[in-house]
């Protein structure tokens, strides 16, 4: 059976990431797996000190057990929910899960309603969206699970056999029987003979799909992504972010920040590497 992994810290935007992903899960027939990174308090003292952290993990076990009752209710107990507490640092404890139990997708807050959480559990979101290699879907706040219709894949056309998951991407267009739309972005709308060709390549790839192929010219191509995800109601945008050297985290913005913390439809990642379903 399909597991759907969500990380929790019962902040309302985690909360409504984990309904969102229940109701998800109701769709495709998947487990949930609720799961909560707690990270110890370290005192730096010349005298070793020992904390009792007790009461703090007994307040996080009553936390997760109110959350699971909640979505357990939502959901009308159609879909079977299970919880994890993990002690630990938050993407290293999360890496951990997603290699033993090979998740669908992992589904998290894309940042939090006040400043803390938008720095704490934001950080995380975006750490992982960049380095995590199963898939990982960001959920704005107040967004809820509906269905999944259109689904647009956000690509450069650039070595489209090397950098795209296509088995990954027919996996869910096919789960959610949703429609296909590919965006390609740029500056100016000119006629490229390389774009065209991996344009070819990819419709080959996808071949039974019938995806439908939009160019959008614009000068900042972030902004470009997130009008054309409104304008044609998409349910999720699909990118593939890469990796760039240390040199090239310097001198390039992010695109995967600013897609996530600024886009009002969520937002999947597909690495290519290692990546499994």
């Amino acid at each position: 059976m399909k597991t759907i992994l969500v990380p929790t810290d019962f902040s309302s935007t985690a909360n409504n990431a984990a309904s969102y992903a229940a109701e998800m899960a109701v769709t495709i027939n998947a487990k949930l797996l609720l799961l909560h990174i707690y990270q110890a308090p370290v005192l730096y003292s010349e005298v070793p000190l020992v904390i009792d952290n007790t009461d703090a993990l007994q307040n996080v076990e009553s936390n997760m057990e109110k959350l699971r009752r909640n979505l357990q209710a939502s959901t009308q107990n159609t879909i079977e929910i299970e919880t994890e507490i993990r002690t630990g640092v938050f993407f290293n404890e999360l890496k951990a899960v997603c290699d033993y139990r090979k998740p669908y997708t992992v589904v998290m807050g894309s940042q939090g309603t006040s400043e803390v959480e938008r720095f704490i559990f934001g950080s995380h979101t975006i750490y992982a969206m960049k380095h995590l290699m199963s898939p990982l879907i960001t959920v704005p706040p107040g967004i809820h699970f509906s269905s999944l219709k259109k689904i647009g894949l956000a690509c450069d056309f650039e070595s489209v056999v090397d950098t795209t998951p296509v088995e990954e991407i027919k996996t869910i267009v096919c789960d959610f029987k949703a429609e296909l739309h590919l965006l390609n972005t740029g500056k100016a709308e000119v006629f490229d003979p390389g774009c065209v060709y991996e344009y070819g390549l990819l419709r080959q790839m996808l071949d039974g799909l019938r995806p439908h192929f939009h160019y959008v010219s614009c000068e900042d191509i972030d902004q470009g992504i997130i009008d054309f995800a409104e304008e044609t109601e998409l349910d999720l945008l699909v990118i593939l972010p890469k990796r760039h050297g240390l040199l090239d985290r310097f001198i390039h913005r992010s695109h995967t920040t600013n897609l996530v913390l600024h886009s009002h439809v969520p937002v999947m990642a597909l690495h290519q590497e290692e990546f499994s379903v």
